[in-house]
């Protein structure tokens, strides 16, 4: 606090020298000292993870051997930007603990001092490199730590999602858009100018409320209507490794996730009754339908070539015996590696040149994308839905349970990467929209009751 106290007894001079130095501003932990809620959230998250995060160290070593370092700062300039604009590495053999805290992760000064988009991928973002922080706060106050400015770029109510599109969208060295978040958001009627539809990805991952932006002595900063962003920035993956705020994260994970895909809708053909969106026939026919509902993206979304995602379904007799079950992937197997010809298993699918599956980004040559859930692209809420069908014993059929499950990636990318001993940290979850139920008691003309 000794330094922001000395900014404060500066600022009453005035002028811009009154400010910390770039240096300064440039580490994370001078942030904390006026905005101690915004760094403690940030420093749990994903992006302050992002350059220690030992499968993008592997992954970033494996690449560089892989090409004979021809990969260069394609990895590391999206998980620590800051060591490369300070020209700390040169991605190939890179090193996250030789890193100043200035240059580890992707730092507040990263995303608070961007100048300008100049591209939609591969981080495109462009710094001013002043002691001036950027912000969605209109006529903000005055601070005297560093200059202040409000910028639409940063303004979750109206803008256009670019600054977090132009990272989290990757096009490969082959030409490959293998990353495609922002592409996908922009399908969606969440871009429509209208505010009651208009969403951002600010709006889901960095929820508002109306705390004080700033607090710490000396500081009169007022109270906003939803001016304080959550810096928690909760997605699917978290830390494999012991990091701050880890049960924090993993609550927000749970909550952003357990509203975005659902088993439910219409399932019968014909229908147009709400069901809890499993129908069994007299046949022995079983439909369940998947949509998604919260997502502004596909479904599972970012890295999709390694997510794991899933539908399990199973169908019992009265006795509780199981008849069939489709997704039942066991714990520490990857759910690829299920001998089950009804399996609904949602991810990218890679190829290399030759057509063969592949393993490492670099070796991409083209994906199949059709097993994702398409995000909401109209105002239609059936439209999309992803029907799935299943055949078990028609006379005994007495309860059918689904579920929807997800893993950040797959164990065998862990083996790939010599990176085994963090098996037992990878997390399964499961979207709570997506539980169901059937049974013979609740259904509805073959289906279920409304939920």
């Amino acid at each position: 606090m000794k330094t922001l106290l000395v900014a404060v007894a500066l600022a009453a001079c005035g002028g811009d020298d009154s400010h910390l130095s770039i240096d300064d501003l440039q580490k994370p932990s001078t942030c904390m000292e006026c905005h101690p809620k915004h760094y403690t959230q940030w420093s749990g998250s994903m992006h302050a993870y992002a350059s220690v995060d030992p499968v993008f160290v592997a992954m970033n070593q494996r690449g560089q051997m892989d090409t004979g370092n021809q990969l260069g700062t394609f990895c590391v300039k999206c998980h620590a930007p800051m060591a490369v604009q300070l020209g700390l590495t040169d991605g190939t053999s890179f090193d996250p603990t030789a890193l100043p805290e200035a240059a580890t992760g992707v730092t507040c000064y990263f995303c608070h001092n961007v100048a300008s988009v100049a591209d939609t991928h591969n981080n495109g973002l462009v710094l001013a490199m002043d002691d001036t922080m950027r912000g969605g706060l209109k006529n903000p106050i005055g601070s005297p730590a560093h200059g202040a400015t409000y910028d639409t770029l940063m303004d979750g109510d109206i803008n256009n999602s670019e600054m977090c599109g132009s990272c989290h969208d990757i096009v490969t060295p082959k030409g490959v858009e293998l990353e495609r978040t922002y592409l996908e958001w922009q399908t969606t009627f969440f871009t429509e100018s209208d505010p009651a539809h208009h969403l951002t990805c600010s709006t889901c991952h960095m929820a508002s409320s109306t705390e004080v932006v700033a607090d710490a002595p000396g500081l009169n900063v007022p109270q906003r209507n939803f001016g304080f962003h959550d810096h928690t920035l909760p997605g699917i993956d978290q830390a494999l490794t012991t990091f701050p705020e880890q049960d924090v994260q993993a609550a927000a994970v749970d909550e952003e996730l357990k509203g975005a895909v659902a088993v439910v809708g219409p399932a019968e053909p014909g229908s147009n009754t709400p069901t809890g969106g499993i129908c069994v026939l007299p046949t022995g026919m079983a439909t369940v339908r998947m949509d998604t509902i919260l997502v502004g993206h596909s479904w599972p979304s970012g890295a999709s070539q390694d997510r794991r995602a899933w539908l399990e379904v199973i169908f019992y007799d009265a006795a509780g015996a199981v008849l069939l079950s489709s997704g039942d992937v066991m714990p520490g197997q990857d759910p690829e590696d299920l001998a089950d010809q009804d399996f609904v298993g949602m991810w990218d699918r890679t190829f290399d040149d030759t057509g063969a599956p592949a393993h490492f980004f670099w070796d991409v040559a083209r994906h199949d994308a059709s097993n994702l859930l398409r995000p909401p692209v109209t105002l239609d809420k059936n439209s999309p839905a992803f029907d799935h069908s299943f055949t078990a014993s028609a006379t005994k059929i007495d309860k059918v349970t689904a579920r929807i499950r997800i893993r950040p990636l797959p164990y065998r990318l862990l083996t790939d990467l010599s990176l085994d001993a963090l098996a037992p940290n990878l997390k399964t979850l499961d979207i709570v929209a997506s539980m169901k139920l059937w049974t013979q008691a609740t259904q509805k003309n073959g289906c279920n009751s409304p939920p």
